[in-house]
């Protein structure tokens, strides 16, 4: 309910002969014979009156005239605001996809004055662009346009269209968006975890999240067949008893309506774990010997530069024994050069002076005067 009010007052405090005429200037002249119009307060300096149930032809120029001498009038100007009616919100199409432009119209009809209307995507404003219409009755429409390119999060975002109106506060509409995009891939180790060694199992999970749900998954290795012994069920990869002949990149691949993607896990198996035991200490008495157990040690960290320090010690081994077969050979030649001498067999002994064996026995016993040296040598 809307009231109008106009108030006349004499210049000496009484109220003098008033005549109150109420006029609507605005193309309308009509006496003021309206049931609507009701008096509200009538005293020596006040004449109040209330107009309800107002409409958009009440609106113009209301005149209080008071019959004084001088005569005095004093003017009102009604201004009557009609607030839009619920706002209307449109989109091109209830499902886009994610890189597409999308379009949304909010619309404002029976205002007046005009609405303005405003965008909010999530918590972030957005411009749109507004056309006003003004209609026969002296009321106004407006639409507004909003255009933009839509991702993956804006999937059950909240657009929120916004009409502004001096007769009307918060008064708002909004559309929830709905978007679809292609799978996300993530591969997920289940065993074994850090470094991968030769004899060990392995287990890969291949997660795929998209809108629609990707509808196939797949494993593949990149250049190369997947092992024959491997195990995939459903998006998990099992191999067993790993060797280097594995190495390589594995593609778990997931696909839906909108398009497909693909995420990679390169293996690369390492040597097998080797033990290596401490120096045997053996204690000796007199009831028995204790020898302590081999201590077994991991190659936590194996790989090329383990390889690299064993070659270099089977190196030092090998200098250090051909160093001391030199020395061996050495030593002897220098021994067998200083024992070298002659002897005298006894047949040399007077065999020349002879004539058989037994005669050269007797004559040798008497000395080496007449016989011959024979030199040999012997180790």
């Amino acid at each position: 309910m809307k009231q109008v009010s106009n108030m006349a007052n004499t210049s000496n405090g009484s109220l003098a002969t008033l005549l109150i005429l109420f006029t609507i200037l605005a193309a309308i002249n009509t006496a003021l014979k309206d049931a609507r119009f009701q008096l509200v307060n009538f005293s020596d300096n006040e004449l109040r009156v209330s107009l309800s149930n107002v409409s958009l032809s009440d609106e113009g120029r209301y005149v209080c005239q008071l019959y004084s001498d001088p005569p005095q009038e004093a003017y009102a100007n009604i201004t009557v605001l009609v607030p839009p009616g619920n706002p209307i919100i449109e989109s091109r199409e209830d499902i886009v996809r994610e890189g597409n432009e999308t379009e949304i119209t909010c619309t404002s009809m029976g205002s007046k004055p005009a609405a303005t209307i405003r965008w909010m995507k999530g918590d972030k404003e957005l411009q749109g662009k507004s056309k006003v219409e003004a209609t026969y009755d002296r009321m106004f429409t407006v639409t507004s346009w909003l255009r933009f390119t839509v991702m993956r999060e804006d999937d059950g975002v909240p657009v929120v269209c916004i009409v502004d109106h001096p007769a009307v506060k918060d008064f708002q509409t909004q559309k929830y968006l709905e978007v679809q995009y292609k799978p996300e891939v993530t591969i997920k180790v289940g065993f074994p975890q850090g470094l991968i060694r030769e004899g060990e199992n392995l287990e890969l999970t291949c997660q795929a999240k998209g809108k629609p749900q990707p509808h196939q998954v797949n494993w593949v290795r990149v250049d190369d067949d997947v092992p024959s012994h491997a195990v995939i069920t459903g998006s998990d990869l099992y191999i067993e008893n790993l060797n280097k002949s594995y190495n390589g990149t594995y593609r778990c691949v997931a696909s839906n309506s909108v398009g497909e993607t693909y995420a990679d896990y390169i293996l690369y198996v390492r040597d097998a774990l080797t033990t290596t035991p401490k120096p045997t200490t053996t204690t000796t008495t007199t009831i028995s010997a204790t020898t302590s157990p081999p201590d077994i040690t991991q190659d936590s960290q194996a790989g090329p530069e383990a390889q690299r320090l064993d070659h270099a010690v089977i190196g030092g081994v090998v200098a250090v024994v051909v160093f001391a077969m030199l020395c061996l050979l050495i030593v002897l030649g220098r021994y067998f050069a200083r024992h070298k001498g002659t002897y005298f067999t006894h047949e040399a002994k007077g065999a020349d002076d002879a004539a058989d064996a037994d005669t050269a026995i007797i004559n040798a016993e008497g000395g080496h005067n007449n016989s011959d040296e024979k030199k040999e040598y012997y180790i």
